[in-house]
């Protein structure tokens, strides 16, 4: 999921104002706010004055949400579950051999269906 925004330079330790990523994104501010109270995913750090610092991965949270939740149209639990998963590499093949191993399962039950209709 790491630097999914293309107008975000790929710096890692840049830290973004609230402002900033409100504006990179086109989330509202107050929005963001709620985002960091309902998601535990999105906390950026803070700074010696309180002032929330976003880092690249947490804009790319707040990108995904963002899709979850205003274009998939997910409710606030169906978001948290799926970027869960996704953030912790659940529910999708790692390596090109585990979807290739997926591949063959569905496609030997494929044929194990077919089997089973041309046999009535």
């Amino acid at each position: 999921m790491r630097g999914k925004c293309c107008n975000i330079p790929q710096v890692e330790d840049r830290r973004y104002s609230i402002s900033e990523v409100s504006e990179l994104t086109d989330v509202p501010k107050h929005v963001l706010r709620q985002w960091e109270d309902r998601f535990s995913y999105l906390k950026p750090k803070r700074d010696h004055n309180g002032r929330r610092r976003y880092y690249v991965k947490d804009i790319d949270v707040v990108q995904r949400l963002k899709q979850l939740l205003w274009h998939e149209k997910l409710t606030t639990e169906g978001a948290l579950k799926r970027l869960g998963q996704e953030l912790h590499g659940e529910g999708r093949p790692q390596t090109r051999r585990q979807v290739m191993e997926i591949v063959d399962k569905i496609e030997a039950e494929a044929r194990q269906m077919l089997d089973i209709l041309g046999d009535e």
